[in-house]
């Protein structure tokens, strides 16, 4: 079960008491803002883990003022050489804490003095938060359980992103030969921790030492890129998670740490896939691949996917044999001398520090087993996931990615990043601009409502360079993945569908690449990523059962179909979604569907083949339950699409914006989505992505429209010279500049902390990206229109058709006022607080 930090708390082991009195006196002189004066002192003990004793320790001052703060030290008695460095373990705390976005908790002082409570210690940071010993997680959702394994895997991936060089941490170890170093630093700790008197030794731990030695991966002679910080004893019960939020607050337990190979921290964070080390007396120790994988953790490819997709590492299947069978040697090693410790009374762990012997042995057993195993890892990520094909050395240190460090600022891109940034802007330049003039030909034609067909070409093309679906985030896919290729019926690894659920970004990450698409009306659906297909395929990433999934997400995903989505209506104010009278009445097995939306983008494309609704299942429910979300196939009797409808003039044709009639459509009941009374929770779910990915297609325009603007100034002259040179028209750029920057800025930020804060938290800020960016845009566009003159309002110009779209945006998913509104309840709400 989950325990809070202080749950873990218990009275302190005798033979681990301490000087109360003398660490009183240290505390108080040596931390900053230590209760005072003479506060009273309580100490409890941590039963979590079995090397260095941990304790908390309560001051409380006189007359109120409590804190808690965690101390660590070196434990009493002969201890084996090298082992137990706190001094180690504060100097990493420290560089990190003051320099990285890697999550550990604050250390405030080094005590390298044994004669004050009989041992070196450190006090650091006390973080309530919840840490999980179990690592099937039970009690918890399944949900929850994907949520807390990628969170690991996350965080894993920013402490090996970071650049010891820059935070002081260059020679916290060497980076080369790190494997064979520690194959006989663990093979002399268990030699040091068995047999003459000790506990009695496997013959077994001698004999996979030997083979770790023959074994050794070329790649770990090498002090390069996929060597740095390497934490040592990474693990889910080392993490201690938010209280209510699926994020890590704090990597505690860095005695391991080190420089060096990193695929070794990532095979020991994979054990539990293999073996089963939490001590106990049971009598077997089978990982999830023995026992089953309790439902919502991820596969070990997801796992590993999720991992190399945000720390820029190709996939480890060449030597994932070695790397498993090492982490066992010294796992095994390690409860080795904790069960020593054990037999002599001073193991930290309590009772269950008794069973690790046996858990050692069993951990034998399995690295034997291992390095017998013909096939450990299959030879491709999971699908869905993209991560480098690359060798290691081109992942060098001065490249490390979007987690980066403070002092390199926040919003710096990842090298995987820029790497499709550049490849998606030279596809833009190369086959989408040239081809605008003739698809706006053929839009205004006679034609317009066909598709273009070299429109389908060029989709083929963005597919085969891996430019698809970029939009869709790493949670969605999972569950998508799960539901869909669990089986493998639908695909295959290495088949032309790997990229159906993008390239494994963040939000933030899609940012700078959604931003590129917005350079052109064109470019969203080129590459698969245009509203409301991406939305309404984030319904069904999301929400749609299995069976929906493969009826309807999957032709979307490909490309072989289009969507529409159907909510706003003439006759209400849609702005209030409670408003819509859409009915959808259940009939047996059918619900049927009464009611007039407009304003259904995408619905005139003749390969648009399916709605998502929103309509009222219950007009008695309360004002939010009583609406409900349902997928209409177009082709529907009863469904009659009345007109077009202009924005500023443009039908954007062939996407469009249809007026749709629904009288007395019946739609099985399978299609509802989620369940009845489920519409708003859907919408929210649905437009939280959605509204920030217009925003970023905006910046996207708006920087378009400072190219055009500045071309056109520097090559037109009035007045006797060049537009350029005009006083009024440098101001004005210069403004258009500050306030473009500014946006993105904002549109970033609002990226992050939906990556981070999930789409409720973060509403504010998405809503202030929601009013900023159209503004913005509209401004730029604008002044860009004023440079170039009769042109700029014409349609021999790209420029009138996106200041068209950008002013929609001021009313599409929801207008500025609505907005402004979220804003100020907001910040009215933090007042009263």
């Amino acid at each position: 079960m989950a325990k809070l930090t202080s749950e873990l708390l218990r009275p302190v082991d005798p033979a681990h008491a301490l000087d109360e009195a003398a660490l009183l006196r240290y505390a108080a002189a040596n931390v900053p803002g230590f209760p005072g004066p003479a506060p009273a002192l309580a100490l409890t003990q941590f039963g979590h883990g079995q090397s260095n004793p941990t304790y908390c320790i309560q001051a409380s001052a006189p007359g109120g003022g409590t804190r808690r703060y965690v101390l660590r030290k070196k434990p009493p008695g002969v201890i084996l050489q090298s082992a137990h460095a706190v001094e180690r373990e504060y100097q990493v705390l420290k560089a990190l804490g003051a320099h990285t976005d890697v999550p550990v908790p604050k250390v405030y002082c080094l005590c390298t003095d044994a004669s004050v409570i009989g041992t070196p210690f450190y006090i650091m940071e006390y973080l309530e938060g919840i840490i999980y010993p179990d690592n099937t997680l039970p009690g918890v959702t399944p949900s929850k359980r994907r949520a807390i394994y990628f969170s690991t895997a996350k965080t894993l991936a920013a402490i090996h992103k970071v650049d010891v060089n820059a935070i002081g941490l260059q020679k916290y170890g060497r980076r080369d030969n790190y494997c064979k170093r520690q194959v006989e630093r663990w093979e002399k700790q268990y030699l040091a921790s068995t047999g003459e008197g000790k506990p009695a030794r496997d013959q077994r731990m001698l004999d996979l030492a030997r083979w770790l030695k023959e074994n050794v991966p070329e790649e770990d002679s090498s002090a390069g890129a996929g060597t740095g910080l390497v934490h040592g004893d990474f693990r889910a019960d080392n993490l201690v998670f938010h209280p209510t939020e699926d994020r890590v607050i704090g990597v505690i337990d860095w005695e391991l740490s080190t420089l060096g190979n990193q695929m070794c921290d990532v095979a020991y964070s994979c054990l539990p896939y293999i073996i089963d080390a939490t001590p106990s007396e049971r009598t077997s120790y089978g990982g999830f691949q023995h026992t089953g994988i309790p439902d919502g953790i991820p596969q070990l490819e997801e796992y590993l996917s999720v991992y190399c997709s945000f720390s820029a590492r190709p996939w480890p299947a060449s030597n994932w044999k070695f790397y498993i069978a090492f982490s066992l040697f010294r796992g095994a090693s390690i409860y080795a001398g904790v069960y020593h410790r054990w037999t002599m009374g001073n193991a930290s762990g309590g009772e269950r520090a008794k069973f690790v012997g046996r858990i050692a042995n069993t951990m034998v057993d399995c690295a034997c087993d291992f390095i017998n195993r013909e096939n450990v890892l299959q030879e491709q990520p999971s699908i869905g996931f993209q991560v480098s094909a690359a060798p290691w050395q081109e992942f060098g240190r001065e490249q490390e990615g979007s987690i980066s460090t403070k002092d390199q600022g926040k919003f710096v891109p990842s090298e995987k990043v820029m790497h499709l940034r550049k490849k998606l802007m030279k596809f833009i330049e190369d086959h989408i601009y040239p081809m605008e003039g003739e698809f706006y030909k053929r839009a205004q034609s006679t034609s317009r409502w066909t598709i273009h067909p070299e429109e389908e070409t060029l989709k083929a093309l963005a597919k085969k360079e891996g430019l698809w679906n970029l939009f869709i985030p790493l949670d969605s896919a999972a569950r998508a993945r799960k539901l869909l290729f669990e089986d493998g019926s639908l695909v295959s690894p290495g088949s032309s569908n790997d990229l159906l659920f993008g390239a494994g970004l963040t939000n933030l990450e899609y940012g700078y690449l959604c931003e590129i698409m917005g350079r052109s009306v064109w470019a969203p659906q080129i590459f698969n990523c245009g509203a409301p297909d991406t939305g309404n395929m984030e319904v069904l990433l999301r929400y749609g059962t299995k069976e929906q999934q493969k009826q309807w997400l999957v032709p979307l995903l490909e490309g072989k179909i289009r969507s529409g989505f159907a909510m706003t209506e003439p006759q209400v104010a849609s702005s209030d979604a409670t408003n819509i009278e859409c009915s959808i009445s259940r009939q047996g097995d059918f619900y049927v569907i009464n009611g007039r939306k407009w304003w259904t983008s995408g619905a005139m494309d003749p390969r648009c083949k399916i709605l998502i609704l929103m309509g009222k299942t219950d007009f008695s429910a309360p004002k939010h339950k009583q609406q409900s979300m349902i997928v209409v196939d177009i082709n529907t009797p009863g469904v009659q699409i009345k007109r077009p409808l202009l924005v500023f003039g443009f039908d954007d044709a062939p996407h469009g914006h249809a007026e749709i009639v629904f009288e007395n459509v019946r739609v099985p009941v399978t299609n509802i989505l989620l369940g009845e009374g489920r519409g708003f929770e859907i919408a929210q779910g649905r437009l939280g992505p959605g509204r920030l990915h217009h925003c970023m297609r905006l910046i996207g325009a708006a920087e378009r429209g400072m190219d055009l603007m500045v071309e056109r100034a520097l090559s037109r002259t009035a007045f006797g010279k060049r537009i350029a040179q005009h006083g009024s028209f440098l101001s004005d750029l210069a403004k258009c500049r500050i306030e473009l920057e500014q946006a993105r800025l904002l549109v970033l930020e609002a990226a992050d902390q939906l990556d981070r804060h999930g789409n409720k938290k973060a509403r504010g800020i998405l809503a202030m990206a929601k009013v900023a960016a159209p503004n913005m845009a509209l401004k730029v566009l604008d002044m860009a229109m004023q440079v170039h003159g009769a042109a700029g309002v014409s349609t021999d110009t790209v420029l009138s058709h996106l200041w068209a779209t950008a002013r929609t945006l001021r009313i599409a998913d929801g207008p500025d006022e609505v907005h402004l509104g979220t804003i100020a309840k907001l910040e009215l709400r933090r007042a009263r607080l």
